[in-house]
């Protein structure tokens, strides 16, 4: 008898003990449960469909929302942020770092110089005056050009082969002889191509002016506005084209700015216009773009071979590249253009507006 009430207090302790564990392991369940949807039970402050993130979820940069975006441009991707750029220099550009002489200076007052050797090479000069060239492959390398005429550098007609490479050109505001003006660093006035590389350019109102050449890796910066001599705001752009070029025109990894105010005749960074001509076979390439009331004037109606890529459009003068937008005039049916990887600054795609 003894041994059996043993066996039987044994059982019941027994149970007792399994209860207790199961009761406990049930309570803990429980409250792992409860804690892994705390979250999502405690309710959002802001009211469904205010563009709030959903109760739980941890918000993102897409969720703030964005500026509308300036004619041209696109809303941005998700992947937009990963693709911004803050300033040339830093984005791989030119800038004046990168540009301009490499080796020390001598001075040479040399006034308003006409250059008729053809072969002529000017290496390490700091020109207080200009270079008219009347000569074929002349080089102007690692020299600074201070000018208070028209030009810079000019080519004549019938002549060629002219390069400008790590150059600075430059000149004096209110010197120059249009109203106090200066109109162009680099003039091709021929009808053949010549070279512009790694040069420093600032002050003049069109820096480059021709309808062909291989222009690269040049920073163009500083354009000082001015009235002509008929008293009007002179046109400003860093690059400018007339049309009725023969050959080709490219712009190849430049930084072209034009911070000039619209009101005092601010055009383009990139002014491609059919003043004399139809504007063709231009290539304007992996460039950043600021300023102007457009940074890029696309040729108009008749442009044909019009290749625009990869350019950066920079929102640093204004949210569109330039005041009214990032381009204008482009005519997106002509044979040969193209149009491909353009984007501001910010990382949005710039898709250019249908031209009526």
């Amino acid at each position: 008898m003894t041994q059996h009430r043993r066996r039987l207090g044994a059982w019941l302790l027994a149970g007792v003990v399994l209860a207790v564990v199961l009761t406990l392991f049930q309570a803990d369940r429980t409250g792992v449960g409860e804690h892994a949807a705390a979250p999502s039970a405690t309710p959002s402050a802001a009211p469904s469909g205010s563009g709030a993130p959903a109760p739980g979820a941890t918000p993102s940069p897409s969720a703030t929302p964005s500026p509308t975006p300036a004619p041209g441009t696109a809303e941005p991707s998700p992947s937009a942020s990963a693709s911004a750029c803050a300033s040339p220099g830093a984005c791989g550009f030119p800038d004046a770092s990168s540009t301009g002489p490499r080796i020390a200076l001598e001075r040479h007052d040399t006034g308003n110089m006409s250059v008729k050797k053809d072969g002529t090479v000017i290496k390490g000069w700091d020109i207080r005056g200009s270079l008219d060239i009347y000569a074929n492959d002349v080089t102007v390398i690692d020299s600074r050009i201070t000018s208070t005429n028209w030009w810079g550098i000019n080519l004549r007609p019938g002549f060629s082969g002219l390069k400008v490479l790590h150059t600075t050109i430059t000149a004096v505001p209110g010197k120059g002889p249009d109203n106090g003006g200066v109109n162009y660093a680099v003039s091709n006035m021929g009808a053949s191509s010549i070279e512009v590389g790694w040069c420093d350019i600032s002050v003049f109102g069109n820096a480059l002016s021709m309808g062909q050449g291989d222009l690269h890796d040049n920073y163009v910066h500083d354009l000082v506005a001015f009235r002509n001599q008929g008293g009007e705001w002179q046109h400003t752009d860093a690059v400018i084209s007339g049309g009725g070029n023969k050959g080709r025109l490219i712009l190849r990894h430049n930084t072209l700015l034009n911070s000039t105010p619209v009101d005092r005749g601010a055009t383009a960074a990139v002014g491609l216009f059919a003043d004399t001509g139809v504007v063709s076979s231009v290539v304007v390439d992996g460039n950043w773009l600021a300023g102007g009331a457009y940074a890029l004037y696309g040729g108009g109606p008749g442009a044909t071979g019009i290749q625009v890529t990869d350019n950066v459009f920079s929102t640093q003068y204004h949210p569109g590249a330039g005041a009214y937008g990032p381009v204008a005039a482009w005519n997106a049916g002509g044979a040969g253009n193209v149009w491909k990887g353009n984007r501001m600054s910010d990382g949005r795609p710039v898709v250019p507006e249908p031209t009526g």
